[in-house]
């Protein structure tokens, strides 16, 4: 893998970053109960997208199985769509492009890695 970083790369960042926090909103919404109890579930939402990034999808993974990447990406990304329509619907379609575009770009042309 080379050293460079392009455009696709940086927004492929910023999505990254976007899908963690509506997942974190989501969870935050969706627990029932206390302020502690929504956090615990914002934690583990969010925690198990980050580890299952790290260790399948992240560019230094862990584990380089290129079939588990795609799926931890399509879960985690696909999941954040899902989160951003029951949050704003109205976002999610954009959001939604922006990510099916970002990811297509990723596996396929010029900036595939």
């Amino acid at each position: 893998m080379s050293g460079e970083v392009n455009a696709n790369d940086v927004a492929a960042f910023l999505v990254e970053v976007a899908a963690l926090v509506l997942l974190g909103m989501w969870a935050w919404r969706g627990v029932a109960g206390s302020k502690p109890a929504k956090a615990v579930g914002v934690i583990v939402v969010v925690g198990a997208a980050v580890v299952l990034w790290g260790l399948f999808a992240a560019p230094q993974a862990t584990f380089d199985v290129p079939a588990l990447a795609f799926a931890v990406k399509v879960l985690v990304l696909g999941g954040s769509v899902l989160a951003a329509y029951s949050l704003l619907p109205a976002v999610a379609i954009g959001y939604g492009v922006i990510v099916t575009a970002n990811l297509a770009l990723m596996c396929v042309g010029p900036f595939a890695r």
